[in-house]
């Protein structure tokens, strides 16, 4: 009797230990598909399957998005993932169709110098943002409907725009040269900025303001290097967005990597929570989706490990995270794992991932 008692027992014990090594197993899975909502990522091939590395990672991870670009950034002669409008409709279509949950499709379409389907390739072409506040409000909602019918049309359901920073220094390259401000004052970018909003929520495709808290002062490009604000920047390159926030017309907003030592004196915004969540979210009452800039650019891939990125930028407040994986390669298997550790170290709150899982779940059904 004894002797059955012990094996009972034993049994017992096998059983519990089996049951809670594969709870672990579950709970880990599920925490790294919560992890894998929060990224959007970059991917190299225009044609795509099951055996892809893309569709692989979307199917373990649950990736929550993937962002497009026409040509390689090391090789502008190469095919990425644009080549013409019939391949990325089913490119496009693809993702969709291997993804358990809606994928957020992502692309920067300004226009101007800065769109990634190009009349090139058979695609239509949009004026830059300056070019269209000097034709005014009836030519931007004509250029602006139809951009936003022909990414509905190719499946993308997300575009990095509108540039919401005004144009307040002259010898700024990367927005002023760029032509990519509507303008100075508040007032243009926000009217601008609104008409951009409106023509892509008529076809169900989310706009993401940039770049909080403002870029338009600089005198650097974050995909170089460190960028100081401090001496340039304005209170008043808030003002559109508070300005959209308002009238409900933020969903998304991207953090830029610059620093300003009057707002954080020891991060840049993409990992401050001074920024992100002190002055973005609660001082202007933003409840939407935070996404950072590209994460592998300079500013930051420079001057942080991966470790010290990802635990300041989600403890900061940002919900998705941006890898472009342009500038240079991030595997998604290391960063998952990366971000993993760090919940499960408590370094990163399971707190936070839950709140960023529920504000992506939220803007999905918008799409």
């Amino acid at each position: 009797m004894i002797h059955t008692k012990i094996v009972l027992v034993l049994l017992l014990f096998i059983n519990l230990n089996l049951y809670a090594q594969e709870t672990t197993k579950i709970s880990e899975n599920k925490l790294k598909q919560m992890i894998g909502q929060m990224l959007i990522v970059g991917f190299d091939e225009s044609v795509i399957n099951e055996n892809s590395p893309i569709i692989k990672y979307i199917k373990k991870y649950n990736i929550g998005g993937v962002i497009l670009f026409d040509r390689f950034y090391k090789n502008r002669a190469k095919i990425k993932n644009i080549e013409s409008p019939k391949q990325l409709q089913l490119l496009t279509s693809k993702l969709q169709t291997y993804s358990k949950n809606k994928l957020i499709i992502s692309i920067d379409q300004e226009g101007g110098k800065v769109q990634r389907l190009k009349s090139s390739y058979g695609f239509a072409s949009t004026p830059s943002a300056k070019e269209i506040a000097k034709r005014g409000i009836s030519e931007a909602k004509e250029s602006y409907t139809t951009l936003a019918q022909m990414l509905y049309q190719n499946g993308i359901n997300c575009n990095f725009a509108p540039v919401v920073d005004l144009s307040v220094n002259k010898e700024n390259y990367v927005i002023e040269e760029l032509e990519r401000s509507y303008g100075e004052t508040p007032k243009q970018v926000t009217n601008y900025a609104t008409v951009f909003i409106d023509a892509l929520k008529s076809k169900n495709i989310l706009s993401v303001l940039k770049h909080f808290p403002g870029h338009g002062s600089s005198k650097d490009d974050s995909h170089k290097g460190f960028v100081d604000i401090t001496d340039t920047w304005n209170k008043i390159e808030l003002e559109p967005y508070k300005n959209l926030i308002k009238n409900a017309k933020a969903k998304m907003i991207m953090t830029a990597h610059v620093f300003n030592k009057h707002l954080d004196p020891n991060y840049p915004a993409t990992l401050s929570y001074k920024i992100n969540t002190e002055l973005l979210r609660k001082e202007l009452g933003y409840k939407g989706v935070i996404v950072s800039d590209d994460l592998q650019m300079k500013a930051i891939a420079e001057h942080y490990t991966l470790q010290d990125t990802v635990t300041l930028v989600i403890n900061a407040g940002v919900d998705i995270l941006l890898f472009g994986n342009q500038l240079s390669v991030q595997n998604t298997d290391q960063l998952i794992d990366t971000i993993y550790s760090q919940v499960k170290n408590g370094s990163i709150s399971y707190e936070r991932i839950i709140e960023s899982n529920k504000r992506i779940e939220k803007l999905k059904q918008e799409i």
